[in-house]
């Protein structure tokens, strides 16, 4: 699944390229140059609903990455110093946000993408701006220890980002991975979480290319995100990508097909 993560970024390079960039992001074109992704490599033939499809699915990602970038300087504005990054892939948030001198960033993730990172890394000199851990472990395994012994303190607060990750997980995983983060957050601690939206699964798994990143989805967010996270002990808000995008000033020009249902951006506070 990792190796979607460099499609990812060729996305937040193309973005970045823009006059009216919603974000910087300097590495991304270096890691989809390494990944064999280049900013000229061909467009990828289908017809024109997949087409569509495939921009849909940019435009999310760009949008997302905006949303979270603001959820982590709201974290960061009110006092919180420790951010986990689960999943973190080709996240470059470290590098290219400013961040309080005493922030913690931890970057989980299997160990390949985070060996093919450092070589990205160590080829372009990147410097991070805050201290950087890396903690190579699989979610499915003991990763709350293995962060632990890499210095995380539950103690007191954390920003904790699941980015373009709960699709990927069945609902078991899902609910196993808020309970461990629920154990791991002081109160104050914050989460930001992208969730399929209903019936993503059918519009855009149905067809997709086997080993693509949306032929591995199996996971859409419940009827209602906020009530469920309530459960788990936190406090959420849930944004559509429409809303968001609006906000941004990249408004989408098609009308809504049907009443929206909650969105799958989630910003959340532990009480």
């Amino acid at each position: 699944m990792w190796a979607t993560a460099v499609g990812v970024v060729r996305v937040r390079a193309l973005e970045t390229e823009r006059e009216d960039a919603l974000f910087r992001d300097p590495l991304a074109q270096a890691f989809a140059a390494a990944g064999g992704l280049g900013l000229s490599s061909p467009p990828l033939h289908g017809d024109e609903a997949a087409r569509r499809r495939r921009q849909g699915v940019a435009f999310s990602i760009v949008i997302r990455t905006k949303f979270l970038d603001d959820l982590l300087r709201q974290a960061s504005a009110s006092g919180v110093r420790q951010v986990v990054l689960l999943g973190a892939g080709m996240d470059s948030r470290a590098f290219r946000m400013d961040w309080p001198e005493d922030t913690r960033l931890f970057e989980v993730d299997t160990a390949a993408p985070l060996d093919f990172k450092a070589s990205v890394l160590r080829r372009e000199r990147a410097v991070a701006r805050c201290e950087r851990i890396t903690v190579a472990v699989d979610l499915r395994e003991d990763w709350p220890g293995a962060l632990a012994a890499a210095g995380h303190d539950p103690t007191v607060p954390t920003v904790w980002i699941a980015e373009g990750l709960l699709i990927y997980l069945p609902e078991d995983a899902v609910e196993l991975l808020l309970a461990r983060i629920g154990a791991q957050s002081a109160a104050g601690s914050r989460m930001g979480l992208t969730l399929g939206s209903r019936g993503v699964i059918e519009r855009f798994g149905a067809d997709a290319v086997p080993g693509s990143a949306a032929s591995l989805w199996v996971s859409e967010m419940p009827d209602d995100p906020v009530g469920w996270l309530a459960g788990h002990g936190w406090e959420a808000g849930s944004h559509t990508l429409r809303e968001r995008a609006a906000a941004y000033g990249r408004p989408i020009g098609t009308p809504p097909r049907r009443e929206e249902s909650p969105g799958g951006l989630i910003s959340a506070v532990r009480r």
